[in-house]
């Protein structure tokens, strides 16, 4: 699957896998930023995308950022018709200040497969197994 890439700053990393098979290619920031604990920011990444119709990103979480810092992502889909730059936001969970520059590792981009859903009002739903039941209904 080809996803087409404009950088707009020239700081600005191309996404990549770190190795064959991953899933998720590494994005990196554009910016240097210091992200104290309890606060958010949106991190330039500098680049600008195509994805074909059908697919689109969804941002997930460095795994080693979450663990040693306390840094999660926060919100991040690109849609195939989104032509902005890609921003990644982060938040800092843990203690200390977590420090950004340019080129380091922010989140990684999963490029998954969507279809478009058929909406359909009903007055009634049909029953199942399951029910309402969430929020623990499955016990521990």
């Amino acid at each position: 699957m080809l996803v087409k890439f404009k950088k707009l700053k020239p700081e600005a990393s191309l996404p990549r896998y770190a190795y064959p098979g991953d899933t998720g290619m590494d994005i990196f920031s554009a910016e240097d930023f210091i992200l104290n604990p309890g606060e958010w920011h949106s991190f330039s990444t500098g680049l600008a995308s195509e994805i074909s119709p059908g697919f689109f990103i969804r941002f997930a979480p460095k795994s080693g950022l979450a663990v040693k810092h306390g840094v999660d992502t926060l919100a991040g889909v690109i849609d195939s018709t989104y032509r902005g730059e890609w921003m990644v936001v982060l938040v800092n969970h843990g203690k200390e200040p977590k420090e950004f520059k340019i080129g380091d590792k922010l989140a990684q981009a999963i490029l998954q497969r969507f279809e478009m859903t058929e909406r359909l009002e009903v007055s009634e739903l049909s029953g199942s197994q399951r029910g309402q039941g969430g929020f623990g209904s499955t016990g521990k």
